[in-house]
């Protein structure tokens, strides 16, 4: 080897990119279980998934309360001891509430997976829902939003996806005191009957496994039809968007800052127009080096960063632009936005500048894949959205061979200003 010359560089793009398949075993209750093994180092994680998100509440934020609160004490043990327990063998049980789903993920060493699956059953299978375990969390939750509603981001987010959504959708309905206050334990203990059971639980396991990692999961999950069974139907919720499309609100009175919002609708994944949108969305703010970051933050100094993102909600998707700016040019900011915008829907991308995303895009990708860990992260992507690698690759590919020309025709069809809603919070 000549160390005198420099190997030669290869651009991302070049890449073939391979998502590692998973393994599917079936619990003798049913449940499916996705594995993706690594023997790299001696952890794992184990996340179940049941359909116990927000879409399925009728009552306000009971979702998240059930979801929360499942962990905080069962009929053997406090929240205390279970909270010990985890960590004494250095594991960490998270658990989340989403729109659609909720999770609780176990990150173990594999040595003491034995000892630590019990207690996941009986996190998952037997919790307590105690009077006093839900006052703390109504406490808590109610001085966190008393807190966060003094800040001008945090009551941006909430108000552009009421106007985006409706108040009573899943998607735009917020937290309010009287939510919290209403919560009771016969009302999360009916919620987790319902959702929390054997039939809809999915398992994604994933990292350095025990060789009796199956067996035991069917001891712990799989031996009975815990819960009982319940058969859910996906509600279709219709979407209020707002009238007005530009709103102003005022907040804090001695705040320097304002928080600008511009968002619209735009079609969910399984629109063939969403891989595309992804690029263009880069190309616009999805990426430090973005055409907003040079011009809003680089070029004009209005703010420290500024960024656009796609919802990836299962009904439908938005676009949206979101900053925080100084409050004397939060406007100017806005008009900015628009100017690009409108470069987007004037003037072809240049070849180098595409070029750059797609090797960023691809870079990105790679990083995701890179471990068992990342990989059933983007198979359960997949998986619990009705979608095959297929879809994966098809994205891989839009990514490599969109052309300016048809990134230009996705601007002039979805980049026109008065299609956005516009928000500033001062």
């Amino acid at each position: 080897m000549n160390r005198k010359n420099a190997p030669a560089i290869k651009d991302a793009v070049e890449f073939d990119i391979t998502l590692k398949p998973y393994e599917k075993f079936t619990l003798d209750n049913g449940i499916p279980v996705y594995v993706v093994k690594s023997d790299e180092q001696d952890t794992l994680q184990l996340e179940m998934i049941f359909p116990a998100g927000s879409w399925y509440e009728q009552e306000s934020q009971i979702a998240a309360a059930t979801n929360f609160l499942m962990k905080n004490g069962s009929s053997q043990h406090s929240a205390l001891q279970i909270n010990e327990s985890i960590e004494y063998f250095g594991a960490y049980l998270n658990r989340n509430s989403f729109h659609e789903n909720a999770t609780y993920t176990l990150h173990c060493l594999t040595k003491h997976t034995a000892q630590l699956l019990p207690l996941l059953q009986e996190v998952i299978q037997d919790p307590a829902f105690a009077g006093e375990e839900l006052a703390i969390y109504q406490q808590n939750m109610k001085q966190r939003l008393a807190v966060n509603l003094q800040k001008c981001d945090f009551v941006a987010n909430r108000y552009i996806d009421k106007y985006l959504f409706g108040d009573f959708h899943p998607y735009g309905r917020v937290s309010t005191m009287m939510a919290y206050d209403a919560l009771q334990p016969e009302s999360l203990h009916a919620f987790y009957q319902k959702h929390y059971t054997y039939n809809n639980c999915k398992i994604f396991v994933a990292g350095h496994l025990p060789d009796d990692m199956i067996p035991m999961l069917n001891k712990y999950f799989g031996a009975t039809k815990w819960n009982g069974e319940s058969a859910l139907l996906r509600p279709e919720l219709p979407i209020q968007i707002a009238d007005e499309k530009r709103h102003r609100i005022f907040n804090d009175e001695n705040g320097v800052q304002g928080a600008v919002r511009v968002a619209r609708h735009f079609p969910n994944r399984y629109h063939p127009d969403f891989p595309k949108m992804l690029v263009l969305n880069t190309i616009l703010g999805g990426y430090f080096g973005s055409r907003l970051m040079s011009n809003i933050r680089e070029d004009k100094g209005y703010t420290y960063g500024i960024h656009s993102q796609l919802y990836n909600f299962r009904q439908t998707s938005a676009l949206n632009i979101q900053t925080e700016a100084g409050r004397d040019v939060c406007e100017a900011t806005i008009e900015e936005i628009y100017k690009e915008l409108a470069r987007l829907q004037q003037e072809p991308i240049p070849a180098e500048e595409l070029s750059l995303v797609r090797n960023y895009m691809i870079g990105t990708i790679l990083g995701d894949l890179d471990g068992a860990f990342q990989v059933i992260q983007r198979w359960k992507s997949l998986i619990l959205n009705d979608l095959d690698e297929n879809y994966f690759y098809n994205n891989i590919r839009v990514i490599k061979t969109i052309t300016a020309e048809e990134l230009q025709h996705l601007a002039q069809q979805y980049l026109t200003p008065s299609e956005f809603y516009e928000l500033v919070v001062i």
